[in-house]
């Protein structure tokens, strides 16, 4: 992120206290509880993309994490995760995952970190511009998943 973010709820949600799903067993665990509040008013956002403006159902939000899982077991070849980072492990409201082929530097320090691929909230979200755009092929991805 270039500039600094505005004073509103969903940027200070975005900037706030996150714990990372270092394991594989704690993501399965994680999705299990999302799955739980599928039918919470979730907005998916991938950034790159318009904003959403409106929350998904209980059926996308399911079929959200099954292609994003599968997406990211597939493509970050690794004995851990450590890419899912939420607010909460039992009840969260916000989600960022990080996409494996643009990593970066998001599990250290940075003076301009990545952004997330993509951003689950409970928070109607606000636009978070990226200095890249998004590759077509993650494009095709993710309208494959709303299709």
């Amino acid at each position: 992120m270039s500039t600094p973010l505005p004073d509103d709820p969903y940027y200070r949600a975005f900037r706030g206290s996150f714990t990372s799903l270092l394991r594989w067993e704690q993501l399965d665990t994680f999705w299990h509880q999302v799955r739980r509040k599928a039918a919470a008013g979730w907005y998916v956002y991938a950034v790159g993309e318009p904003v959403p403006r409106q929350a998904v159902g209980a059926d996308e939000i399911k079929r959200f994490i099954d292609q994003i899982d599968a997406l990211l077991r597939k493509e970050h070849d690794e004995d851990y995760c450590g890419i899912v980072y939420t607010d909460s492990e039992t009840d969260p409201s916000f989600i960022k995952i990080f996409d494996p082929n643009n990593l970066g530097v998001a599990c250290g320090y940075s003076d301009n970190p990545p952004l997330p691929g993509w951003v689950m909230s409970l928070i109607p979200p606000k636009e978070l511009k990226d200095k890249q755009t998004l590759a077509q092929n993650r494009r095709r991805w993710w309208q494959k998943v709303w299709a």
